[in-house]
């Protein structure tokens, strides 16, 4: 199965969240049709078929996709921060 980019997968999923809260509903009283166009781009991005079913999926990839915590510097250590050109004090190229 294709995997979407992270980044596109959590702006849909911000997206639908936001419109959800704030379209208001059909004459039927389903949903308008932003959160519905929103909820077939989530099913096709996730391969499901229901948008209950899309938002945990895309939930669990984000999740899966997240970097992992930076760990910390041990002490002592002269680094400044990641990528840091900082040298240690005595140090020859």
């Amino acid at each position: 199965m294709l995997m979407p980019h992270p980044a596109v997968l959590r702006a849909l999923v911000d997206r639908y969240e936001a419109v959800t809260a704030s379209e208001p509903l059909d004459a039927a009283g389903g949903q308008g049709p932003e959160a519905r166009d929103l909820e077939y781009t989530l099913c096709v991005s996730t391969g499901t078929r229901d948008v209950r079913a899309a938002l945990e999926t895309a939930r669990r990839l984000l999740a899966a996709s997240a970097p992992a915590p930076a760990a910390p510097a041990p002490a002592g250590s002269a680094a400044t921060g990641p990528g840091s050109l900082a040298e240690p004090a005595g140090a020859a190229c």
